[in-house]
């Protein structure tokens, strides 16, 4: 990526959560002028406040559902590049709140487009979406950025329709002002400061924290389980590319290589392994709502179009994982540890 992100004027919305935070921190490194807008971060500990990022970057306080507050960011910063990661994330909660799932993740989605729309400095903009918003109809192949789009879910649903309501715009208002758009649609993802309900490395740190078994509900559900550096690199690509040449904007699909799409069980296999100290997971199903059971993306586009490939295998990324957890319950220094893990996963990825 060289120098291109240094002095770009750059809005994230959702950089208080986990990508969104890892995203701001990797941007910050590399000379962007970051605004964020977001609510307080939703778990007590998080990223954001261990990262100490209020301190490093504009940090605006709001709800995409409030489209004037929302508004006067984009008036005052001026962003060249959006990246809108803002949403409710968690398949469990959809079920249990869906109103404020589809009230956050659908018009959420409409007052970015439309903050959009009405900037004369906005560029490049590229809206955040799931690896769960195809019909999934449980077969074995990877699903490509033509299939349909119909997520199950209140939560895989809601982000279909965020990717239809851009969609949308970007085809009556946006193409013709050259604003470059896309989607991104990224797999499982983990990595250090995840500290959300209802994610299974959330939950298996919790366990081993409190030296207790890992109960998994689903240890055969298969995800294409990866790094949160891979989209995040991927995401900082996508919107690079499509900023420099508007034909590149387009749908694309962020996954792990095949054989890096695991089931939910042996993921704990490879925490416990990492982890240590006797660990170890058991299945306990729950009889709880819904969940996909099978789930691959081809990641053809990408990769050829803008030559992007995974640069850390599974076993990496549930290493790397475990990492940043042991430095932040040993006390160690946290953002020492992500320099690092940022200067090696780069490397690498310029090794490709």
């Amino acid at each position: 990526m060289d120098n291109f992100y240094n002095g770009k004027r750059v809005l994230i919305t959702g950089h208080t959560g986990f990508k969104g935070t890892w995203l701001s921190y990797v941007l910050l490194s590399m000379g962007a002028q970051v605004t964020g807008y977001a609510l307080d971060p939703q778990t007590t500990p998080n990223i954001f406040d261990i990262c100490g990022m209020k301190d490093r970057l504009t940090s605006v306080r709001g709800d995409v559902r409030d489209l004037e507050a929302l508004s006067h960011v984009f008036e005052e910063f001026r962003p060249e590049i959006v990246f809108h990661l803002a949403a409710q994330p968690i398949v469990r909660t959809s079920y249990a709140d869906p109103v404020y799932t589809y009230d956050v993740n659908v018009m959420g989605t409409v007052n970015v487009c439309e903050c959009v729309r009405r900037s004369d400095s906005v560029r490049s903009f590229l809206n955040v979406t799931t690896d769960k918003v195809y019909e999934n109809k449980e077969w074995c192949w990877a699903y490509r950025e033509n299939e349909p789009l119909n997520g199950y879910d209140p939560y895989s649903n809601s982000k279909s329709c965020s990717e239809l309501v851009t969609d949308s715009y970007r085809k009556s208002f946006l193409q013709e002002r050259g604003v470059a758009v896309s989607t991104a649609r990224a797999g499982n993802v983990i990595g250090g400061g995840d500290f959300s309900v209802d994610r299974i490395i959330p939950d298996c740190i919790r366990a081993a924290v409190k030296g207790e078994a890992i109960i998994l509900r689903n240890p055969d559900a298969i995800r294409p389980y990866q790094h949160v550096l891979e989209p995040i690199r991927a995401y900082m690509l996508i919107a690079q590319r499509q900023y420099e040449d508007g034909k590149l904007a387009g749908n694309y699909n962020v996954g792990s290589d095949e054989q890096d799409a695991v089931a939910t069980g042996e993921l704990a296999t490879l925490f416990c392994r990492a982890w240590g100290k006797g660990i170890s997971w058991t299945h306990q199903g729950d009889n709880g709502p819904h969940e996909a059971n099978f789930l691959k993306l081809d990641c053809s586009k990408i990769k050829s179009l803008l030559q992007w490939r995974p640069v850390w295998s599974i076993g990496q990324a549930v290493e790397k994982t475990v990492e940043w957890y042991s430095a932040y319950y040993d006390g160690a220094d946290v953002r020492r540890c992500m320099d690092r893990q940022i200067a090696e996963f780069w490397n690498g990825d310029s090794a490709i």
